[in-house]
């Protein structure tokens, strides 16, 4: 698959494992609400891993993922090449169709990702850097020399943005907002005392003025 995700399993509040483990004593209870999405640690205490555990196991799932697989834009590129050389020829005509739409990116610009992606993780992955490589010059093959202009051209753009965004990051720029609060129980203030409510008064006006 071209996108791979790994999550802790987790006793969600209303659930019958979250009541099971209740009773049983194993939730903690000092865990916010809010980090019991399955990708963080787990809310409960597990037999045989600790909660530091579970984050740093989940961690090194996906870190093991990606250096041993690559990027998923590069495995979508390798699907999408894959399926566009199986299908390009198909007797249907709306086969035909949808392969080439879908491979139209390919020459249009995920080659120049590619060109990019093979370069950022040339000195941290050689390995995967090769595959990038071979890869980007089947789509070259395949798509001929527009396409591989293109690669060249948009490439060290993408490059560039790469390395800044990376610096951004870095120096903790985030695009998640900070807090998020749902209320679901909200009460109304009392009035003040001798305070006129709005409506009231807006209605008493509607009656003076005779409309």
């Amino acid at each position: 698959t071209d996108f791979h995700q790994f999550m802790l399993y987790t006793p969600v509040p209303g659930t019958p494992l979250f009541r099971e483990m209740t009773e049983q004593g194993r939730m903690l209870e000092d865990v916010n609400l809010a980090d019991i999405h399955g990708q963080h640690q787990f809310n409960f205490r597990h037999a045989a891993i600790s909660r530091e555990d579970s984050k740093r196991l989940l961690d090194g799932a996906f870190r093991r993922d990606f250096e041993r697989n690559g990027p998923s834009i590069y495995r979508i590129c390798r699907t999408t090449l894959d399926g566009w050389r199986r299908y390009k020829d198909d007797a249907d005509l709306r086969v035909r169709a949808r392969f080439a739409r879908e491979a139209r990116s390919l020459r249009d610009g995920y080659g120049a990702a590619l060109w990019a992606m093979e370069r950022h993780l040339r000195p941290t992955n050689l390995a995967v850097s090769e595959k990038i490589r071979e890869l980007r010059k089947e789509v070259g093959r395949e798509f001929g020399l527009l396409s591989r202009m293109v690669s060249r051209a948009l490439g060290p753009v993408m490059l560039w943005s790469t390395r800044r965004e990376e610096r951004r990051l870095a120096h903790g720029q985030t695009y998640e907002p900070r807090t998020i609060v749902e209320r679901r129980n909200w009460s109304w203030p009392a009035p003040l005392a001798g305070a006129t409510p709005v409506l009231t008064a807006l209605s008493s006006q509607t009656e003076s003025s005779g409309t």
